[in-house]
């Protein structure tokens, strides 16, 4: 029988860690809730949640070395997945509420409140995933579940054609943006797979499969 991947669903006080532990466990990973350095390194996939505020979300990412923990894996090529907050920290800032605060910086641009007409964005939405995406496979034509008003409305990397050239799916409320990012190591997705049905544990599915390719 072959072994589980392991996943390090990273514990720095995020509200929503127990269903996507449970998730995670569907799509068939043997999960770990831990800030612990050792057991975030050794794992074969790391998973940030993130509900809140920016700014708050990036105070509780810092109180336990989260920052370091994220880049030390993606220095080494280990897969990084964020769900929510746990994509926007990735951007170079956030505004919201007026507060602008730093982000993690992996990706340029910033995150900031979209201009629709109803906020929070609430519920299932389509996604228009991406030519080639490994995550959405087998699940392009599927909605997913969305509870967020802020975004990334722009990309600012140049998709050039190359293997790490970053896979970037998007969808719409009021305005287009950023649904979830492929991009080497790091993935991210702005709505929440666990709250997704069975796309959303699919979605998971095919994230967990890939670790053990790139172990």
């Amino acid at each position: 029988m072959s072994r589980k991947p392991t996943v390090a669903l990273l514990d720095y006080g995020s509200g929503n860690v127990h269903s996507v532990a449970k998730a995670l466990a569907r799509a068939g990973a043997e999960v770990e809730l831990t800030a612990d350095a050792d057991l975030v390194l050794a794992a074969d996939g790391l998973l940030v949640p993130g509900v809140g505020a920016f700014d708050a979300v990036m105070r509780q990412l810092d109180a336990v070395g989260g920052g370091s923990l994220i880049t030390d894996r993606l220095r080494e090529g280990l897969p990084v997945l964020g769900i929510c907050v746990g994509l926007q920290v990735f951007f170079e800032r956030g505004i919201e509420r007026g507060v602008t605060s730093d982000g993690l910086g992996i990706w340029p641009g910033e995150i900031r409140q979209l201009t629709a007409p109803i906020l929070p964005h609430m519920g299932w939405s389509p996604v228009a995933a991406a030519p080639g995406s490994r995550l959405f496979a087998g699940i392009e034509e599927e909605r997913f579940y969305f509870v967020h008003s802020n975004a990334a409305t722009s990309w600012g990397i140049n998709p050039r054609h190359s293997d790490d050239a970053p896979a970037v799916s998007w969808a719409e409320h009021g305005e287009r943006f950023v649904a979830a990012v492929e991009h080497g190591p790091l993935s991210a997705t702005q709505f929440h797979p666990e709250k997704s049905g069975e796309a959303g544990i699919r979605f998971l599915r095919n994230w967990v499969a890939s670790l053990t390719e790139a172990a």
